[in-house]
């Protein structure tokens, strides 16, 4: 049974506790909504709290409900999953948008990273992938591995939007250090934390000490935003 839709947490009471991830599902395919909400609630640590048809009614379910994760389909009536998830990343700092997408090089997925969205899954996804990917971005990582991450924002940095002034401008990451800004480039260039480290010479732990610094001097959500970041201040060119 779906549970959520009422906008509850569902009836069954063996998921109120902490550490099970609260998840929304933004979807205006009521096939795709169940058939989510069947493999997640199957999960012990998972629980959806709620569903939305469109993207308005998501960005409305996201402040009454508060939900940990929102699963968000990217083409939407009344509001598209993009401009649903600016609004959700702009109006709410603890959810994590993670984009559902039919085709795994959709021209809109750039755009809705852009926008805020931690990572995307395709809608073909197992249960296992399903439920993984929820808790990669429940816990605040980024669901691109990084052979992903240098693919999709290559390819898809070469159709986007012009970079925005502030972005494309030297002072908008002029207050990383140099090794900061070596760190961000590799992270552009899909490397993962142990690459940087071998690459660099140094210890994994020091590489996330950089990310971290990174994203908090930038205003980042996670390491896949300062990926597009990099692309968008030309501190990495497609190619």
């Amino acid at each position: 049974m779906t549970k959520g839709t009422t906008g509850t947490a569902g009836t069954a009471g063996d998921k109120g506790g902490a550490g099970v991830i609260r998840v929304l599902i933004a979807d205006d395919q009521m096939m795709v909504r169940e058939g989510f909400s069947v493999l997640l609630n199957a999960m012990p640590d998972i629980e959806v709290v709620g569903e939305a048809v469109n993207g308005r009614e998501a960005v409305r379910r996201v402040r009454e409900l508060a939900p940990d994760v929102v699963l968000m389909d990217i083409r939407m009536p009344e509001l598209n999953g993009i401009d649903a998830t600016r609004e959700i990343v702009a109006a709410d700092g603890t959810a994590k948008v993670l984009v559902l997408t039919t085709f795994d090089l959709d021209e809109y997925v750039y755009q809705a990273l852009r926008a805020g969205a931690s990572g995307f899954l395709l809608k073909d996804a197992s249960a296992r992938q399903l439920a993984e990917g929820v808790r990669v971005v429940a816990a605040g990582e980024a669901l691109l591995a990084p052979s992903v991450t240098k693919r999709l924002i290559k390819e898809f940095s070469k159709i986007s939007e012009p970079p925005r002034p502030a972005v494309a401008a030297q002072g908008a990451y002029g207050e990383l250090t140099e090794r900061e800004t070596e760190v961000l480039v590799l992270i552009a260039q899909g490397l993962s934390n142990a690459e940087i480290a071998e690459q660099l010479v140094v210890a994994e732990s020091t590489i996330k000490t950089h990310v971290s610094r990174i994203l908090v001097k930038l205003g980042l959500r996670d390491r896949t935003q300062a990926a597009v970041f990099a692309y968008e201040a030309r501190l990495v060119t497609p190619g």
